[in-house]
């Protein structure tokens, strides 16, 4: 345990709060300027599910930002991180659908899962298994409350 310990330290990755940043955006928006056929905002059925999330969100995005590997490269193009771009391009495109009206399986998924996927891959780019292991977790509690709360 102490080995894989050995690996981390306290520092800053710019990337990881980059890529929270860029997913918060549309819900920025959203906080301040509703949806036409908005159902977002409606009372989840899955409050201990959303909790699990929120804490889980809370620790993988304290780990992307601040644990960092000491063995760490700098950030470049690879397959994980082009699936995170495209990850942000479905995501962006669900918020576009959204707001054009659309609320389907389609979009609900493209709001769900590219974004926790792109938080998951970018985790697994930096070799960060504090942020990855959270960030599993959450992506099973976001999926579970857009399907129960949204699709079935």
């Amino acid at each position: 345990m102490m080995k894989f310990l050995n690996k981390y330290k306290a520092g800053f990755e710019i990337w990881g709060l980059a890529l929270f940043l860029l997913v918060m955006i549309p819900n920025f928006i959203w906080f301040g300027a509703p949806a036409p056929n908005d159902v977002l905002r409606a009372d989840s059925v899955t409050p201990i599910t959303d909790m699990i999330a929120s804490v889980c969100q809370v620790i993988f995005v304290a780990a992307l930002c601040f644990i960092t590997r000491k063995d760490r490269e700098k950030l470049k193009i690879n397959l994980l991180t082009s699936a995170v771009i495209c990850c942000l391009l479905i995501y962006f495109a669900g918020w576009v659908f959204y707001y054009g009206g659309y609320a389907g399986m389609p979009v609900i998924t493209a709001l769900t899962l590219p974004p926790c996927l792109a938080f998951v891959m970018f985790a697994l780019d930096r070799k960060n298994f504090f942020a990855a292991i959270p960030a599993v977790v959450f992506t099973v509690c976001h999926c579970i409350y857009g399907i129960v709360n949204f699709i079935i």
